[in-house]
């Protein structure tokens, strides 16, 4: 989490924005992240130069004596941070508009990766030199601020503030999801080397970056020490699709600063006839839209074929159904009504969760998850995709709390479920725990699921039961509430304490008057 005087550094860098008449929040991290990663060049460039003069090996940076600007040719070292931030305002600002962001739109050699593709229409907006200035001098001290706190995560943390300022909803049902759960989701799902991960909803490809992280903490030596995974892992491992191009570039952007040269990020209708995937991905993690409902002419028609309907939460679910590979898994949230919707929609997609493929989980989520973005009450399913069924019994867990308050302000609590959901659920899958667990916010109770009562938070259903109920995957459904006998006093003494009160008041009033 970010606070103190960082966030204040931070929030001052948005005032200067609104101040200066940039006042949409995805134009302003799209312009502050083309200046990190500016800055991040730069510094990237002088610690190789300094890496290889350690070693005796030459270096050859990126800034070199002169470098081809269009027609023109300009010194390279004018290009750099550390030096045209010494610059007056107006050279700066011409020097920036005229030669940097020029630059760095043709930085990457590969005119077909991800960063080509999305830095090639990329606009520098910055309306004034005087702007320009003073947000360079605050991110300045916003990078002098991130030097002094010794955190490994602290770029990452910086990054998704400046994400969480996001606030509003897409035209497409599109919002941010929190941090802590995609990180509980990608380590419930325990990401491997040998991976090919898919957000086909990606908007600023938070699953990837997440999953990407928890790779390089818990699988460092077998990605970074082995050439064919450390291949794997910067070319294609990840991939995210999105039909927002702002959003894209700022995913793409996202994964580059978080160490992953050329991820797969594109454009693209998932549920249209555009996106040919069929059995690629070994894992996907998404929180795909949730509200708007879609033209059926602009959607493939295997989609259509496994539940008709318009609704893009359940066309979702069978579009991933289609990418993943046979023994591919996922952790998808869907909205509420997914799980008990009565539809003939809903009904089949559920059906062919749990009769045609592997359906593990389903963990309930409290309706103030997406605050203050949205209210909506929320599950995680999480399967794997067999094509031939295999549910026997599906884990239900009822989280109550996620380390913040539910209401708008979210702000930190002692209450947290997620690492008691993380333990619990590879406790019946008997898989060890890679990241690091808070044990003392485990429950105390000993890790046997399936001999839980249905008034405990976690519990299995045989899949007989959910057949029965129409495939209902509701935990509401199944879960027992253990109500406990209160005896409350008679009328009579209630009455006497009443009256007993009411003398003390009289009595209390009769002194007050005579003290006055």
């Amino acid at each position: 989490m970010i606070t103190g005087e960082l966030k204040n550094r931070i929030d001052s860098l948005w005032d200067i924005f609104a101040a200066g008449g940039l006042v949409n929040p995805l134009d302003v991290i799209e312009q502050i992240t083309y200046l990190m990663f500016i800055r991040d060049m730069d510094d990237a460039d002088n610690r190789r130069a300094k890496e290889s003069e350690m070693l005796g090996l030459p270096h050859k940076s990126i800034f070199a004596d002169e470098v081809q600007i269009g027609e023109r040719t300009v010194a390279g070292n004018q290009l750099k941070w550390s030096v045209f931030h010494d610059f007056p305002a107006e050279k700066m600002y011409s020097v920036m508009q005229e030669q940097v962001f020029p630059f760095i739109k043709n930085l990457h050699g590969d005119k077909n990766s991800a960063y080509s593709k999305y830095m090639s229409d990329a606009i520098f907006k910055l309306p004034t030199p005087l702007l320009l200035s003073k947000v360079v001098d605050c991110l300045d001290d916003i990078y002098a601020q991130m030097a002094q706190i010794q955190e490994s995560d602290i770029r990452g943390d910086v990054y998704e503030y400046l994400l969480s300022k996001i606030s509003q909803s897409g035209l497409n049902g599109q919002f941010r999801t929190p941090r802590h759960i995609i990180k509980m989701m990608v380590e419930l799902m325990q990401p491997k080397a040998t991976d090919t991960i898919c957000d086909p909803a990606c908007g600023t490809s938070g699953f990837l970056v997440a999953a990407g992280e928890y790779l390089k903490e818990n699988h460092k030596e077998e990605i970074f020490f082995e050439k064919q995974n450390k291949e794997h892992y910067m070319n294609s491992m990840f991939h995210g699709y999105d039909m927002d191009r702002t959003m894209l570039r700022i995913g793409a952007m996202n994964m580059m600063t978080h160490g992953v040269d050329n991820p797969c990020i594109e454009y693209r209708d998932s549920l249209s006839d555009q996106n040919p995937d069929k059995e690629k991905y070994s894992l996907i993690l998404a929180n795909p839209p949730f509200k708007g409902s879609l033209d059926a002419d602009t959607v493939s028609a295997d989609l259509l074929k496994v539940c008709k309907t318009k609704k893009t939460e359940l066309l979702f679910l069978a579009l991933f159904l289609r990418m993943l590979k046979v023994g591919g898994r996922g952790a998808v949230i869907v909205p509420d009504g997914v799980l008990f919707g009565s539809s003939t929609a809903h009904k089949a997609i559920r059906k062919e969760l749990v009769d045609g493929n592997r359906l593990e989980a389903v963990i309930s989520m409290p309706s103030g998850v997406f605050k203050p973005y949205a209210g909506v009450s929320t599950g995680i399913l999480i399967f794997t995709k067999t094509g031939h069924g295999g549910t026997d019994k599906v884990w239900f867990y009822d989280m109550q709390a996620d380390g913040f308050t539910l209401d708008d302000k979210r702000t930190p609590t002692t209450e947290n479920d997620i690492p008691d959901i993380i333990a619990r659920f590879h406790s019946i899958q008997s898989l060890p725990l890679e990241g690091k667990v808070d044990s003392e916010s485990c429950s105390d109770e000993v890790y046997n699921e399936h001999e839980n009562p249905r008034t405990a938070k976690s519990f299995f259903v045989p899949k007989e039961e959910i057949v029965e109920n129409g495939y209902d995957l509701s935990i509401n459904k199944y879960k027992k509430i253990e109500y406990k006998p209160v005896e409350y006093p008679s009328t009579q003494e209630i009455m006497a304490e009443l009256n007993e009160l009411e003398m003390e008041i009289t009595k209390g009033l009769a002194e007050l008057e005579e003290m006055l």
